[in-house]
């Protein structure tokens, strides 16, 4: 399943994603900005596995299982550009809200915005088809709970 997801990630024509494939590039982005200040802390490991029991109604067992082969794939894939194309194409707009939504509750989880993460963040939104005043309303929705 990864060399499979890797594969289409590189392609240079492709169909859209499988449903779990998908899912899994979802986790992987979920990990990426997890990873884009360098530190890959615990509790944003936990947050990504409760994201991902959350929105693909998982047990916490399976959830922890999907996000490690998450953590293998964002390791291996290429550009984040390509990743977001990929869920692009396959998720409707307003899961892709939920993606960002997702996004933002792992960057948020430490308390502290770092300046490669408000970067990503700001790249990924516009390419996953999102405005960047679309980022800072799920943002701040969040915060404000």
């Amino acid at each position: 399943m990864l060399s499979n997801l890797l594969r289409q990630l590189t392609a240079p024509t492709r169909p859209p994603l499988t449903e779990t494939d998908a899912r899994l590039a979802i986790g992987a982005l979920l990990v990426r900005v997890a990873r884009a200040d360098g530190e890959y802390a615990p509790e944003e490991i936990d947050r990504i596995d409760r994201i991902l029991a959350k929105q693909f109604d998982l047990s916490p067992f399976d959830a922890t299982k999907m996000r490690r082969e998450c953590e293998e794939i964002e390791a291996e894939a290429p550009d984040t550009v390509r990743f977001t194309r990929a869920i692009k194409e396959s998720v409707a707009l307003e899961k892709r809200e939920g993606v960002i939504r997702a996004m933002w509750e792992v960057v948020l989880t430490d308390g502290d915005r770092d300046p490669e993460e408000d970067t990503l963040m700001r790249m990924v939104a516009p390419l996953l088809g999102l405005t960047d005043q679309d980022s800072n309303r799920i943002r701040l929705s969040l915060t404000r709970q």
